[in-house]
Parts: C-alpha cells; sequence; structure tokens
C-alpha cells in the first residue's frame, strides 16, 4: 500500500543517520560531509551545515532547543545552532578514530561521546572540555542513549556487549551478557524502564533486535526476528493512549519493520527496493517515521496504527 511521491533531495550519496528537529523539521548526515536540515512535511532543504572533512556518522538534537551535534570519521564532533549562522559554535577534540556514539544530558549541559578508538567521553558543552575519559578494551562504541531523567547511559559495542554507564562517576556499573553478533543500535524507551538493541548479522542469522529491562539489567524480555541481513537500527515508537507499545527496525535487507513491543509479533513490513541498508530510523510522532537509506536518499513513512488488518505503511 505504497503511495511515493519525490521531494528535492537532502544530500548527495548515502545518508547515515537522520534525527528530528522538531514536528516539521529533521538532521540528516550522510557520505557528503553536510549536516541538512530538512522540512520533511514540505519536501524543502532549510540550512545546510558544512565543516566536517570526512562522512558524518551521527546527529543529535536537544529536545526543545536549535542544538545540533553532529559526529564524523574526521574524529571530531561538532556543535550547530539552527539560528546561529552556517558556522559551527562549538567543537570536540579528542578521539582517534570515528566517532560513533553522541548524547546529550537531560539537563542539556554534558555531551557524551564513544568512538571505534574505545574512549568514551564525557564534554561540558559550554566550554567544550573533556571532564572524564575511560577507554575499555575492544569496547568498539556503535552508539550511545542517555536514559531519560537519569544520570546512566547506554552504549553498544562491536564486542557484542551493551554497557550501562553512571555519569556521576565515569564508571560502568552493569554489562549486558554479550550477544552472538555486534550490536550496532541502541534505543531507551521514554519512561527509561526498556533498552532495544540490534544485532549485524547475515542469511537471517543475528539481524534480531532485543528487548531489554533496565530496571534488571541484562534481563532480556523478547526479541524482534524476520530481517535476513544486519538490522542497524531500533526505536521506540510513540504510543497513542489506550495503543499497543511498539518497536521498528530497519536493515541492511532495504525493509522497515514494525513490531508490537511485548509479544514481538512483527505488525508490518515496509521493503524499499533498491533502496540499500537502511541504517537509521527517526520517529517524528505516533504516526511518522524517517528512514535514511544508502541508496535512495531520505524516505517519509506513515504508519497507521490501530487498522483492523495491523499496520500499512505508506513511503
Amino acid at each position: 500500500d505504497c503511495q511515493v511521491v519525490q521531494y528535492e533531495p537532502a544530500h548527495h550519496g548515502s545518508i547515515n543517520t537522520v534525527t528530528t528537529l522538531s514536528p516539521d523539521l529533521c538532521v540528516s548526515g550522510g557520505s557528503d560531509q553536510v549536516v541538512v536540515v530538512y522540512d520533511w512535511k514540505q519536501g524543502r532543504m532549510c540550512q545546510s551545515f558544512q565543516g566536517h572533512n570526512r562522512e558524518v556518522t551521527k546527529v543529535i538534537c536537544y529536545p526543545g532547543s536549535t542544538w545540533i551535534f553532529s559526529a564524523s570519521r574526521d574524529k571530531t564532533v561538532l556543535m550547530w545552532d539552527l539560528n546561529q549562522g552556517d558556522e559551527p559554535i562549538q567543537e570536540f577534540c579528542g578521539h582517534e578514530l570515528v566517532v560513533n556514539g553522541l548524547a546529550i544530558s537531560p539537563d542539556g549541559r554534558k555531551l557524551c561521546t564513544g568512538s571505534r578508538d574505545n574512549w568514551m567521553c564525557l564534554w561540558d558543552i559550554e566550554s567544550a572540555k573533556c571532564e572524564q575519559r575511560h577507554n575499555i578494551s575492544r569496547n568498539l562504541v556503535t552508539h550511545v542513549c542517555w536514559v531519560p531523567a537519569s544520570s546512566s547511559i547506554v552504549q553498544t559495542s562491536e564486542d557484542k556487549t551493551i554497557r550501562v554507564w553512571d555519569s556521576r562517576v565515569w564508571q560502568v556499573t552493569n554489562t549486558f551478557p554479550a550477544k552472538q553478533y555486534i550490536q550496532t543500535h541502541c534505543d531507551v524507551s521514554p519512561n527509561g524502564n526498556y533498552l532495544v538493541s540490534s544485532s549485524n548479522g547475515f542469511g537471517g542469522q543475528g539481524c534480531e533486535a532485543t528487548l531489554w529491562d533496565l530496571r534488571q539489567p541484562g534481563c532480556k524480555v523478547v526479541e524482534y526476528r524476520g530481517h535476513l541481513q544486519t538490522t542497524a537500527c531500533c526505536v521506540f515508537l510513540a504510543t497513542h493512549p489506550g495503543g499497543t507499545a511498539q518497536v521498528a527496525t530497519s536493515s541492511h535487507d532495504s525493509s522497515v519493520k514494525i513490531w508490537d513491543q511485548n509479544t514481538a509479533v512483527c505488525l508490518g513490513t515496509l521493503s524499499l527496493d533498491g533502496a540499500g541498508p537502511l541504517v537509521s530510523l527517526a520517529p517524528s510522532d505516533s504516526t511518522n517515521l524517517l528512514c535514511a537509506s544508502f541508496n535512495s536518499g531520505l524516505h517519509h513513512i506513515q504508519v497507521d496504527q490501530g487498522s483492523q488488518h495491523g499496520e500499512t505503511v505508506h513511503v
């Protein structure tokens, strides 16, 4: 059930990451080294930021603000403000390899970064000074999340483990049992109770996402299985009042799947043939989902909840 409308492209080349800045605006980064603010409802670019000299790996925004942070293969993180021109307003330097993890503290004062160099760093945003650093052997960081309304940070790694950090002492407080495959991404539920992580894999081996209970660290609740290649991204979707809690995943198999969070039943699949790896998802609200692809740009997917036949998905 697809209706496709083509808009002006956001990037030249693959898109590695997308996030939401406001109900209408998203921010993305890609192989063209550019950070783009895009009005996905109108289908037009609002602003582009150029400052990285290698591809952009992650972008995040601080809720309720115009702040944007971008990480890159150039080993730096840049901070931008949509209302302060097209030059970075802050630069965070110190990593020795690509930065894959970015998270902002709930109070907007600290920035957490994680890299393939095994370092997890905590920065003061105002001064751009690194206040804490911690190196763990083989901890090649793939993604970082700050748990809402808490001092805890969760990160995934190429060493197949998930670690929970206490930002106050900059120590690991919990390490989850290692999975069989590299953990590519993670997301924390808005209430801070659950974590979803995704695995790489091939031929249907691995390729799953896993729901964990953060109140019982290391406690696996369910697994979401159905992708045929690496599951690159996993996110919690906003839930309608009285609606079913849902999780979305995207994969290198060019598909997006919507799951019942608690039963792990797949409610719908959208295959974007020819789009290549789908590596990043950004829910805008309970019915709109943005998806970054390697081959065919940014996709807006409409998720119709409460349908008699489960989910119908449009792009």
